[in-house]
This record gives structure tokens, C-alpha cells and sequence, in this order.
């Protein structure tokens, strides 16, 4: 009989990964799941967006980190249905929002959350099992795309030149409906939650 103990992948998420030792592995999570090989921890975050009287909601923050970018993202594992779970989630990107905008500072350093939910349970109906949501503004009439750029310096460069880049300063939101993977890998992702399907993983520390 094996001595190994098995743990839950969403312990593992919430615990291990609090820890500076493992941020490669949170990374590597990252990365595949926003396709981008340039993620890097900086720090975990502090938020349990406490209420600030009776009147205000309460809403803990599973793992809250921000990158190179100073994203900052925000990874939830519920394991049990929730009512108004889209509701909650709306209301917890928006205190991290305004959690971290100090008063007087400027609009433009808001910061841009990145939301990421791993659910237990079928939210909604759909085909797939991620699924991906900002906000976008489309003419209504030619349906195409409204886009504000700014100007980003190009630090690289030898005299001071500069590019024009999209602004993305909308949450993003992923939902990761682990029920509904189909056990076939096809991305990089979905080796990680192919592990996630079965809760468990071996305690390498045992």
C-alpha cells in the first residue's frame, strides 16, 4: 500500500502556490492559460475585500498576484454552486479595482484584473469548458470593432521611440468549467486541467 498522500488540486492551488518558492509552477498555469510565455509573479496580493460597513458586501479572494505587468490576477476554485456566481464575480474584480486605486491618483495607473474562475459545477449552457469575456464596444450599425490606443514608450531602443497599442483596461474573465473537459489534450492547458479534473495530485513533500 502506497505512503503517498493525495491532496486536492484546489488546496494545492490555494496553498502551495502562496508560496514565492512556487511561483514558476502558478506561472506555468499562467502562461498556458493566457498563451503568453512572458508571465512573471511578482508578488502575492493581500485582498479578502473586507466590508467596510453593514451595508457592504463580503467577498473573499482565493489568490489574488500580480505580474511583470502589474496585472493584477485574480484566480477563484469553487467547488460548490453558487447562486449569482456571474453576480459575485462582477462585484469581486470591481473591489479589487477600487481596492487598489489609491484616492487622488491618476485614472490612468487603474488597475487591470485578470479574473480567473475554475468551477466544479456546470454554470450555464455551452460546448465548451473555457471560456473567455471582456468588454468590447461594436458599431451598431456596422458591427465593427471601436478601439482607443495609447502611446507606449519602446525601452529597447537606443533614441526615444514609442508604438501605439490597443487599450485593455476592462477585467478580462476566464471560466474554466472542469466537469465539461473531454480528457483530450490538445493546448498546453489542458494537461493542467486534466490534473484539476481529478482533484488530486501527489504530495511531493510526503
Amino acid at each position: 500500500m502506497s505512503n503517498k498522500k493525495l491532496i486536492r488540486f484546489d488546496w494545492a492551488m490555494k496553498t502551495l502556490l502562496r508560496d514565492k518558492a512556487n511561483f514558476d509552477v502558478l506561472e506555468g498555469f499562467l502562461c498556458a492559460l493566457l498563451e503568453d510565455d512572458n508571465i512573471k509573479i511578482l508578488n502575492i496580493l493581500e485582498s479578502e475585500t473586507n466590508a467596510e460597513d453593514e451595508n457592504d458586501k463580503f467577498n473573499r479572494v482565493d489568490l489574488l498576484v500580480q505580474d511583470s505587468q502589474l496585472r493584477k490576477i485574480y484566480i477563484e476554485i469553487q467547488n460548490t454552486r453558487e447562486t449569482d456566481y456571474l453576480e459575485s464575480l462582477l462585484y469581486a474584480t470591481s473591489k479589487i479595482i477600487v481596492e487598489h486605486q489609491d484616492l487622488g491618483e491618476d485614472f490612468k495607473d487603474i488597475s487591470k484584473v485578470i479574473s480567473i474562475s475554475i468551477l466544479y459545477f456546470n454554470l450555464g449552457i455551452g460546448d465548451d469548458y473555457i471560456y473567455y469575456g471582456t468588454t468590447e464596444f461594436k458599431g451598431i450599425n456596422t458591427g465593427n470593432k471601436f478601439v482607443v490606443k495609447k502611446r507606449v514608450n519602446i525601452s529597447e531602443a537606443f533614441e526615444p521611440k514609442y508604438k501605439f497599442v490597443e487599450k485593455k483596461i476592462f477585467p478580462e474573465y476566464y471560466i474554466i468549467t472542469v466537469e465539461r473537459y473531454k480528457n483530450v489534450v490538445q493546448k498546453r492547458i489542458d494537461e493542467w486541467i486534466r490534473q484539476s479534473k481529478t482533484k488530486t495530485c501527489s504530495n511531493k513533500y510526503d
